[in-house]
């Protein structure tokens, strides 16, 4: 090699490290106004977080509420465990093509409120996806600017992954916090450096936001990786989200104060009160998540109508400089001015107007301070005897490869707590 070629060399190698280096890790983007009920899912009916073995198919809906029937597109992209995209080129983990028009859209019939209803499914006869790991999934419109993306992962049974939550040790959070304690077995996976080539990512109720990660095992026996944290995987309790069941969307029900039939329907929820210094009390729920449902008609997909739902709450606590929202998966858990709580001097509550589709939805108050940190447990409380959901998500990337693919999945419930 001669020297030219040598610094020729030299200069694209460290191009591309300095590329790698600077990428910074996607975040999901929320939707501007028009664009309502995202919803993706695998095969477990009514699963809303997108959990696929290599091979089974995702679902992807999401309704236009200008109802225009304007066209959409979508791409895809494979990230490392941290987020950041991946250095694969797309014929790696991808046979076929994306970037294609969304086809399989309807309008909304016989509602109030007019929309289109938008479906994907991948694979489809332009897209099949040939690698496990994180992937990122944008929706652009005609002129190329992104509508919204979401994560999803695709994962390969490889590995086998036992959890159980017990009580935090930690006597200051004891009656607070959840404690997540797990092992992963690879009988037919030879682990040379498990602390370098497997990461861990723990979610609670499928919340990004929220994820432990960085956890490296503490001991290995045989082919067993064993993690017994006391304090690194807890997470706070928190407290049962609300809800509110408006499938019919003319009547009162347990969670529905009164209704209101204006430009569309407006259903004014009962008031909440501040939980956080309350007794804790079991509320079956979803742990956050929403089900589009009506009594009218046979598919709610294009048949459930909009109701503008006004949430308040009962509030006396100092929250200066504080902000407060309404929170779910419903709205991807985000904190903007649509989901923000105001408050009203007339009725001396905090109030929210948020059109959303009719069914049973999870819901929770959560404040952000002037610190800008967000705090679950102000209004809701948190309690250890919470039911909460848990995942855990395991990445491999063995010696000389340059992606990170996810050999396992592991979940557990809070419902059984053990000390």
């Amino acid at each position: 090699m001669t020297l030219r070629t040598f610094c020729i060399f030299l200069t694209i190698l460290t191009s591309v490290i300095s590329l790698h280096a600077q990428a910074k890790p996607l975040e999901e983007v929320n939707p501007p106004k028009f664009i309502k009920s995202i919803i993706l899912s695998g095969t477990n009916q009514g699963d809303q977080f997108p959990v696929l073995q290599l091979g089974e198919p995702l679902s992807v809906t999401f309704d236009d509420v200008n109802g225009d029937e304007v066209d959409y597109y979508y791409k895809i992209v494979h990230c490392n465990y941290d987020w950041t995209p991946s250095n694969l080129s797309k014929a790696q983990y991808m046979r076929g093509f994306d970037n294609q028009r969304i086809i399989n859209y309807e309008n909304s019939f016989n509602t109030l409120q007019l929309y289109s209803n938008y479906r994907l499914t991948i694979p489809n006869s332009f897209t099949t996806l040939l690698l496990s790991g994180n992937y990122m999934l944008s929706i652009y419109n005609d002129d190329d600017e992104l509508m919204f993306s979401r994560k999803f992962i695709v994962y390969e049974n490889v590995v086998n992954v036992a959890a159980a939550v017990h009580r935090t040790r930690d006597l200051s959070t004891i009656d607070k916090n959840q404690l997540i304690q797990f092992e992963i077995n690879s009988p037919n996976l030879f682990l040379r450096n498990p602390e370098r080539e497997v990461k861990v990512a723990i979610l609670q109720n499928y919340q990004w936001n929220r994820a432990i990660t960085n956890i490296k095992p503490q001991y290995t026996l045989g082919s067993r990786l064993m993690y017994r944290y006391n304090t690194e995987t807890s997470f706070p309790g928190g407290n049962e989200f609300l809800n509110f069941d408006n499938k019919e969307i003319r009547g009162g029900n347990i969670s529905i104060a009164r209704i209101e039939l204006r430009d569309v329907y407006h259903n004014y929820l009962h008031t909440n009160p501040t939980r956080a210094n309350q007794p804790y009390t079991f509320n079956p729920d979803l742990n956050g998540t929403f089900l589009i449902n009506t009594i009218v008609g046979t598919d709610p997909s294009i048949e459930a109508d909009y109701a503008k739902i006004h949430f308040s709450l009962n509030n006396y606590m100092k929250l200066e400089g504080s902000k407060i929202y309404v929170y779910g998966r419903f709205n991807n858990y985000a904190l903007t001015e649509e989901n923000q709580l105001f408050y009203n001097p007339e009725t001396d509550l905090y109030e929210a107007e948020i059109l959303l589709k009719q069914g049973f939805y999870n819901y929770k108050y959560v404040v952000l301070n002037s610190k800008n940190e967000l705090e679950h447990a102000k209004i809701s409380g948190s309690y250890f005897q919470t039911e909460n959901d848990y995942l855990i998500i395991v990445y491999f990337r063995k010696f000389g490869e340059v992606y990170d693919s996810i050999i396992g999945i592991g979940s557990t419930n809070s419902s059984v707590i053990k000390n």
